[in-house]
Parts: C-alpha cells; structure tokens; sequence
C-alpha cells in the first residue's frame, strides 16, 4: 500500500528524473530552475502516477502546485495516444482568480516543451460566459476556475465532464467552505463522473478540509509533512515595532526614504480605503507604490502581480479584507450589505500566491487573526529565500501579536521569543515627523475616494478597452504599470527631496543625499566608501531591516585607530 512506503530521508533526495517524467517535462523544469523535488514533491508525484487519491498538507511555498501539476500532465500525455484522449481531463478549482492564473502560469511553463500534447485554460475570468464558450469548444485537457465559475459554464451546458474527466484538484481546500463556496463546490460534484481521480492541497487540514475529504476523496494517502506552517527562524525573521496609529506612518516614511528597507516589500493594510490613504501618503515623497485590492478588476490584480514579480516595481501596499472579515460568512455577508462598492469575493493576496523574491513584508495594520498572519509572513521567505517579517504594533493590536507568537513558538518548538524589536527611535527623526504629519493630513477621505474611482476607472480601461489591442501587440502590455501617481492630493516637489540637516546623526555615515542623475527619483544610496574593509562590512549586512544604529560601523571606525 502507498501509505507504507517508507518516507525519504533528507540524505538522500530523489532527482527529477528518476520519477518517471517524460524528457519534455524535465526540460521545462530545468528551464524553471527547479534543481529538486521539494519533500511534497518528492512524495506526492509517485502517488498520483499510480492512480492514489491524495489529500497532501504542506505550508505555503512547499511546491504544492508543482506536487499535483507535473503528474498530470504526465498522465494527460501518457494517454494521448488513448482511443478516449479528446476531452477534458482534469478540472483544478481554486478559491480565488489570483491564484487559478497563477496555477495556469505554472502549468503553462511546465508544458512550455509538449504544448501540443497538452492544453490549459484558465475561466476565472469574470466575462460573459459566451466569451469563453469557444476556448471550451476546444476541448482542453486542462480547466483551471473557481467554483463558481466552474458551475456557471456547467449548467450552462458550455462544459460536459461525465465522460473525459479523470482528475478533480482542489487547491487551498481549507479555503473552500470557509469562504462560502461549501454550495457551490457540491453542485460542481453532480455534473462529475462517478470514479476519477481526487486530490486535495491545502496549507493546513481543517474540519472544513475533513469535510471535502469525506465528499471527494475515496482510500486517500494523507501526505501531512512534519514542518511548521512557517519557515524556521534561521530562515524567517520576525521584527515588531510599538507604534501608535499617529506613529505608523512617519515610520514607514521614514524606513523607505532612507533606504532602511530593502528589496521588495509588501505592505499589508486591513482595508481598501487604508491602501489608497498609504498609497497617496507616499506619492507625495516621490515614494511610488503598486495597490492590490478587491475592487480592482481581476485581469489587473493578475497583470500587477505579474510585473511585481518581474520586478517592475519594488513596493506593493495590499489590502488584506479577509482577515478583517475574519473569513467568517455571516461577517462577509453583513460587510457587503454595509459597503457602498461591489467587491471581488474571488480575490485574495494573502493565500497561496507565489510573490517571488519578497525581501520584507510590513504589516502596517496587524493581522485580525493568527492564520492571517502566517499566510502575510508565507508571502515572503519562500523555498530557500530568507526574509523578514515587520509588523507595526499598537497598544489595541498588543493581544493579537502575543497570540500570533504562541502559535509560532508552539509550532515551530521554540522557547525563545519570536518576535524582535526593531529599534526605532523617533526623536532622531522630528524632521521627518512634521513632513509626514502634514502629508497624512492632507490625505482626506474625499482624496481617498477620488483616488479609488480613479484607479478603478483607469484599471477597467486598460482590462477593457485596450484587450485586443494587447492581445495584438503583448510587448506593449510590458509598459503598462500600475504603480502611477494617482495625483488627487496636491504634492509639493520639495517633499521628494530629504535635506542632509534631519537626516539622523548615526546614519549620515552611511546614507548619501547627493541625486543620482540617472535616477533623480532614488536620493539614497548607499556610500560605497573608498576603503575596502567598509565595502565588506555593508556588504555583511544580511538583515534587509537595518535598525537605526549602526554599531558595526562605530566598531569599524575604532578598528582602524
């Protein structure tokens, strides 16, 4: 039985090609860079060549997507050559559109090599069904979709699966009834054939995945790796910082002005409203940032991820409503009755998104629930990457941070603190503080609301209108950005330039304020120093959240008397 193999030690990795994958494949996955299975990997792909039924459990940035992608698009060209190959023969529902393109990224790359063999489309998009009635009429081998999408083109008689459909994937399971889609998920089930292949992936195994699991899953091999939900400390760094609401933003102003963050970062905020109030903040120091929110069409939400990771732009301020919500039904269903905007339900960026090469994630508003948090600090430090975690904390937000790190520490077996302090310290920075009281200021809830019909607007444009044009033309879609000024709260050109005289004593050692002409925009950087021993000692500086006092410099300094 497959539940008694014996578990693979970490001496000794299985390679990829001693999986029985065919050459194309194993040409895609060397083309992503992937040197190795990851462990979900390694034990999930033999699983389901043979036919097994797999609820497989693994924290975000496992290779969860990869575990159940490379089996079958195997599968689908081992039986190309099959008398019953025409048809659709594997349907993936996701919980969110952010995450079915991503998935239908992922699985493009993978059959980059044997696209003839094997086809894929994504129909989360939220168009008319007539749209994407022809893609289907092709008969794909491949659906990727939300439930809700997935029902819609059944009923309607655009999608027949009784006789092609050999492998359902749910993917972030624990999500599915949690956000409502309990009904929807269940009649999808009636227009499936009775016998197929199932597999459930999910971050953590929940009643609601348990439930699932009872409803689709038949003799399943449960793969449930021993390893936190988080990557361990040596890996992932937890920083905290008390901050009153008032504080908050002359902080953030601050850590990115003087380049004291580095890298990419994502900023979480608990509210669209807070991510547009931040987004015009820091539009006024020449500080450009990229919104995510609900209210955004999904083709924007996607193509903003997209250039993120592409590195477009470095600052990505996201708004994580679900964790407001706390992914409760009845509290979503009174929050939409209450809101004045029709938002996306289908939308998340704090689940199960791949961001690639995030540096830091600032949780500018602390997280409502412990699960929120570790699926913000997920964000970052993915597979081998390091990264850091910052999160601003107020008196009102205390409890929550202590409960998140009895999580953490129970999880990952520590008995040391998990969070650290960052230290900040706000008399060495009063210049910093008038500016940023007046910039906040002058953010006023009619600028917010300007700014939201605004970036929507645009948004729907270039969804829209400019599709075709895009289709026809996809090297252009490379200069669309969504990181533009906004330009609904006056900003004065003064304010993009920081005088050396509040520029803090203890960094003016190594921040520059002298303008790069080739970009006038980025005032900071870095003195490269003449002396090489200096050079080294920045370069050591592994910790992208450099605290206000640079103690290895003094060090450096006595060292050379």
């Amino acid at each position: 039985m497959a539940s008694e193999r014996p578990s693979t030690s970490a001496a000794s990795h299985i390679q990829f090609h001693e999986l029985e994958i065919d050459d194309r494949i194993l040409k895609a996955i060397a083309k992503l860079g992937w040197e190795e299975p990851t462990a979900i990997q390694e034990k999930a792909i033999p699983l389901l060549l043979n036919g097994k039924d797999v609820l497989m459990r693994g924290r975000t940035g496992s290779g969860k997507t990869g575990a159940f992608a490379i089996p079958l698009i195997q599968k689908i060209i081992m039986s190309s050559q099959a008398e019953n190959a025409e048809g659709v023969k594997a349907l993936i529902i996701a919980p969110s559109k952010e995450l079915c393109n991503q998935i239908h990224s992922h699985i493009l790359q993978l059959t980059c090599k044997c696209s003839r063999d094997v086809s894929c489309v994504d129909i989360s998009p939220q168009v008319d069904a007539s749209i994407q009635k022809p893609l289907l009429l092709e008969n794909p081998h491949i659906i990727v979709a939300t439930p809700v999408r997935a029902l819609l083109h059944l009923k309607s008689n655009n999608l027949s699966l009784k006789k092609s459909l050999e492998m359902l994937v749910i993917d972030e399971a624990d999500l599915m009834f949690s956000l409502g889609y309990e009904n929807d998920v269940k009649d999808v089930l009636k227009y499936l054939p009775k016998v197929y292949q199932a597999v459930l992936a999910s971050a953590t195994i929940s009643e609601e995945v348990i439930s699932l699991k009872k409803l689709i899953l038949h003799n399943a091999v449960i793969l449930k790796l021993e390893e936190p939900n988080l990557a361990p400390l040596s890996q992932l760094t937890h920083y905290y910082l008390n901050a009153e609401e008032e504080e908050k933003a002359i902080i953030l102003y601050t850590l990115l002005k003087l380049s004291l963050i580095s890298g990419k970062i994502i900023v979480f905020v608990n509210s669209v409203d807070r991510c547009y109030k931040l987004k015009l903040f820091l539009e006024q120091f020449g500080i450009l940032s990229c919104v995510l929110n609900s209210e955004l069409p999904a083709s924007s939400r996607c193509h903003a991820i997209s250039q993120f990771n592409e590195d477009v732009y470095k600052i990505l301020i996201a708004s994580d409503e679900k964790s407001m919500e706390g992914e409760n039904n009845k509290n979503r269903k009174e929050a939409k009755k209450s809101g004045k905007r029709k938002k996306d339900k289908e939308s998340g960026v704090a689940r199960g998104i791949d961001f690639q090469y995030v540096t830091s994630v600032i949780n500018y508003d602390f997280p409502l629930d412990t699960a929120a948090y570790v699926h913000r600090a997920g964000r970052t430090a993915r597979g081998t990457n390091k990264g850091v975690v910052l999160s601003f904390v107020n008196l009102r937000e205390q409890p929550l941070k202590d409960e998140a790190e009895s999580y953490i520490r129970e999880g990952l077996r520590e008995t040391n603190e998990i969070f650290q302090q960052y230290k900040f310290n706000l008399e060495e920075v009063e210049g910093f503080r008038y500016r940023a009281k007046d910039a906040w200021r002058a953010v006023t809830r009619i600028a917010v609301r300007e700014a939201r019909l605004k970036e929507i607007k645009q948004e729907i444009f270039n969804s829209k209108k400019l599709k075709r044009y895009f289709e026809e033309n996809p090297k252009d879609l490379l200069s669309l950005r969504h990181d533009k000024a906004l330009h609904t709260v006056k900003v004065s050109d003064h304010l993009a330039d920081v005088p050396d005289y509040i520029v803090p004593s203890s960094l003016k050692e190594v921040v520059s304020t002298k303008i790069d002409k080739k970009n006038p925009k980025e005032k900071f950087k870095l003195k490269q120093g003449k002396n090489r021993a200096f050079r080294k000692y920045v370069a050591k500086k592994k910790d992208p959240l450099k605290g206000m006092e640079f103690t290895g410099f003094d060090e450096f300094e006595k060292s050379k008397l």
